[in-house]
């Protein structure tokens, strides 16, 4: 018998294989655009052909339908910046007014540049483009970013947010802190997203060994469990399908793109990884992440440690201790104090003594109150010549200004682990240098900055924020215009220099590269900075290959930028 195809739409033939003599249809395949396979005969190949064109249309509804979806995610916070650029500009008079509408598209331009991230992420994996990088990184500093990151949506929410550290015991890994962030932020969004206000999250960190058999691997063990709404066993069956979101009347207003877990199981596979979820309606969930990663030989005491006695001021039992648990296993000498007024007192006795202590430590909380800053600014006064380091789970770019105007000389984040605590009093107690006394903007009068941007709107912006520094600009519109400003100005002349990298007649790798490999004094040693929109671990990887010291990703962060001047300032 033989094989007979015919294609109809409703009751138009619109194509017809030769042969075809009306024997039975033995299979009808429905298509996207309303037209119907229909097949005739026996044929061993059938089957394999009819799972082809199946297949086919499945991929075009899936595509069809991430298209809509996509639309809609990006009309929506697309229509609130459109719509509040409009009422700023109505009521441009009105400073209220205008605040308002400026803070709400802040928000919906976060929400948008998220969801293109999302997008461009999903792209990548799909290709097989998406690299995992391995740098070196702390596991202290990737949790204090998650605080952080987390702690807008959980306050607003009125969450309980208990962090449990007390199973790490290695600090220093190497792998893609930004991936591991992305995914456990997606992680903990969602259950703050989805917990009632007033709910509990809690999140455990821990590690151990790998089943590997090789001895610098762990297992970085990440389980995050609320008492949210839960999920039934059939959505979590296509929880990592593109655009699926919980849907029901509680959770209906809850912005999202529906990409977050998809992409969180596609890093997790490419990491190695693996992923457990557990919930029911009503009863929560538990997210279990398991990533084998690299671990970095953990190191000694510092040198600079030794001999030196510090005063540590904390009020918090289980943060007292866990100085206890570090400092006094390496038997480094420290008194603790849970009050200023204690503080006060063990610094006279060790005045009178003559063992004054080389450095203080101003926790997280003080049993007398007061605000940790205001407390510094006191210290600094009572004892001028004693170093101070702040521990703190606060964000240090919002609280530094103030903080190194009360004195404080250091930051530790919470939570915090040996051997970052260890480095920083040694940095500081053995560090004779004064404190930078610092600005949100550095003070950079009299030092020359070259700009390379051909973007004139982006320009403009970076120009603006680099002029608060004070700092003469020259501003180059694509790379050959860039080396060009370098090679005419004298050996030293220019600070640090700043490179997009997609630009006209020279990119900003290529700028680079010549800048290197020029005969000049300074060629090796001046600062190049990419400042780019190409944010992906390939792209970082890639301008340290052509000779730049670091990347600043667009939109800017200012306080990175600000970093990275105070780092070239010197």
């Amino acid at each position: 018998m033989s094989r007979e195809y015919a294609v109809l739409s409703g009751a138009d033939l619109l194509y017809k294989t030769a042969g075809f003599d009306g024997e039975t249809v033995t299979e009808t395949v429905p298509l996207s655009d309303g037209k119907t396979l229909l097949v005739a005969g026996e044929d061993p190949g059938q089957a394999e052909l009819l799972q082809k064109l199946r297949e086919a249309e499945e991929t075009i509804s899936a595509k069809e339908l991430f298209l809509s979806n996509m639309s809609h995610d990006m009309r929506t916070p697309m229509n609130a910046i459109m719509g509040m650029t409009t009422l700023a500009e109505r009521h441009i008079d009105e400073k209220a007014r205008v605040a308002d509408a400026l803070s709400k598209i802040e928000v919906a331009s976060g929400h948008l540049l998220s969801l293109i991230n999302n997008v461009l992420d999903m792209s990548r994996i799909n290709s097989g483009r998406m690299k995992i990088d391995e740098q070196r990184f702390s596991i202290g500093d990737l949790l204090h970013d998650l605080t952080i990151l987390s702690k807008p949506l959980v306050e607003q929410k009125k969450h309980d947010f208990i962090l449990d550290t007390e199973g790490v015991t290695t600090e220093n890994y190497l792998g893609d802190a930004l991936r591991l962030r992305q995914i456990y932020i997606n992680i903990i969004s969602n259950a703050a997203k989805y917990t009632e206000d007033g709910g509990v999250i809690r999140v455990t960190v821990s590690d151990e060994e790998s089943d590997s058999g090789e001895k610098d691997r762990r297992i970085l063990v990440f389980r995050c469990t609320d008492n949210g709404i839960g999920m039934t066993k059939e959505f979590l069956g296509r929880i990592y399908d593109p655009f699926e979101r919980v849907n029901n009347t509680t959770v209906s207003k809850i912005e999202g793109t529906g990409l977050g877990m998809s992409i969180v199981k596609r890093i997790i596979d490419v990491m190695g990884g693996e992923i457990r979820i557990d919930s029911a309606p009503g009863q929560g969930t538990d997210v279990l992440i398991r990533i084998p990663l690299r671990a970095e030989e953990q190191g000694g005491v510092p040198e600079g440690l030794s001999g030196k006695r510090f005063l540590i001021l904390e009020g918090d039992e289980k943060a007292s201790e866990r100085y206890r648990r570090i400092l006094g296993k390496d038997g480094i000498p420290f008194t603790r104090v849970s009050s200023v007024a204690d503080a006060l007192d063990a610094l006279a006795d060790a005045d009178v003594n003559g063992t004054k202590y080389d450095l203080a430590v101003i926790g997280q909380s003080l049993t007398d109150g007061g605000d940790k800053l205001d407390v510094a600014a006191y210290l600094a006064k009572a004892a001028p010549s004693l170093p101070m380091v702040l521990v703190s789970e606060d964000n240090w770019e919002d609280i530094e200004y103030r903080a190194e105007r009360c004195g404080i000389r250091a930051f530790v984040p919470i939570p915090f682990f040996r051997l970052t605590l260890e480095k920083v009093l040694s940095d500081v107690s053995s560090d004779s240098r004064d404190a930078d006394g610092g600005s949100e903007f550095p003070d950079l009068t009299g030092r020359r900055i070259l700009l390379a941007e051909d973007n004139l709107i982006n320009r403009e912006i970076a120009l603006e924020i680099l002029g608060m520094t004070g700092a003469q600009i020259d501003a180059a519109e694509n790379g050959e215009e860039a080396v060009r400003l370098y090679e005419s100005a004298d050996p030293g002349a220019y600070t640090v220099i700043l490179m997009d990298v997609q630009m006209p007649v020279m990119n900003g790798y290529e700028a680079t590269g010549r800048i290197r490999s020029s005969k000049r004094a300074d060629a090796a040693t001046v600062p190049i900075y990419a400042m780019t929109a190409n944010t992906f671990a390939e792209d970082v990887a890639r301008a340290k290959d052509a000779g730049m010291d670091g990347h600043i990703a667009k939109p800017i962060d200012i306080n990175a930028l600000m970093q990275v001047l105070r780092k070239a300032r010197g």
